[in-house]
């Protein structure tokens, strides 16, 4: 009786190449790249740059604040800028008493 060997699905993983959005025809649109287009409008590597907000492009809207990158939290303020604008003092928890 011949022997027949079985063929499990899942046990070999299949490669597959990752294609870019618009097959590759449309490039990164940060100045210089010409890397392939995958996510909004960047590149793989420019688009986890935008995420982690290492680019110049703001992922959220930033403080109106001078020179404030922080991500707004009330009436276009930072958390740090609106509590400085209502008054609120951020104040260490106090010690416990003994």
């Amino acid at each position: 009786m011949a022997e027949t060997t079985k063929k499990h699905k899942g046990t070999q993983a299949k490669k597959w190449k990752r294609v870019a959005k618009g097959n590759g025809k449309k490039a990164c649109t940060v100045e210089g790249c010409k890397r392939p287009y995958r996510a909004k409008g960047y590149c793989f590597f420019h688009y986890q740059h935008w995420r982690k907000g290492e680019l110049g492009h703001a992922r959220y809207d930033s403080c109106n604040h001078e020179k404030c990158t922080k991500p707004q939290h009330k009436a276009g303020l930072c958390e740090t800028h609106w509590k400085e604008k209502m008054g609120i003092k951020d104040e260490p928890p106090a010690a416990a008493a003994a």
